[in-house]
């Protein structure tokens, strides 16, 4: 078993507490590429996981976030997520923050892809943004409330073994 932590850091413009938009009626799928640590193989196709799904491990081994059987040496592998709930905020903007702990077993995470939704809040203002998309590297709005241009720019993902 292997841990592995998703952190991201951003600059944040008149914008604080940057999460995943993750709810059970709207989970936030997790795009990553993998490898498979037996044979070493790319999945051609990179896969999505989300928090709230739960797969059965075959052999009555119990539950996983995701079950993934590799079409070259046809191991079976398996990942559960469990996000830390932590937010990037303008105090952390020079930092990386842990958004998510991945537990795997048979595969190694080589890219995150920021596919999905997430949200902030203004920073003098409280304005929910909840359709920030970080799919470019970046995100520019404006916050009504305050007429102050906001922005997230030179967001950078890293994956790294816990």
């Amino acid at each position: 078993m292997v841990k592995f932590l998703l952190k991201v850091q951003a600059e944040l413009s008149n914008v604080t507490d940057l999460e995943p938009k993750n709810t059970p009626d709207s989970p936030f799928e997790y795009t990553f590429e993998i490898e498979c640590t037996k044979c070493r193989t790319v999945h051609d196709k990179l896969i999505q996981i989300n928090s709230f799904e739960k797969h059965e491990i075959s052999g009555s081994r119990g539950e996983a976030s995701f079950i993934f059987r590799c079409k070259e040496c046809k191991n079976e592998h398996s990942i559960n997520i469990i996000p830390t709930n932590e937010k990037l905020t303008v105090e952390d903007e020079n930092k990386f923050i842990n958004f998510l702990e991945i537990d795997s077993r048979g595969l190694d995470f080589l890219k995150f892809v920021p596919n999905g939704e997430f949200q902030c809040i203004g920073l003098d203002s409280g304005t929910v943004f909840n359709e920030v998309d970080l799919s470019e590297g970046e995100w520019y709005d404006v916050d009504e409330k305050t007429n102050d241009e906001v922005s997230i720019i030179d967001v950078k993902w890293e994956i790294s073994r816990s």
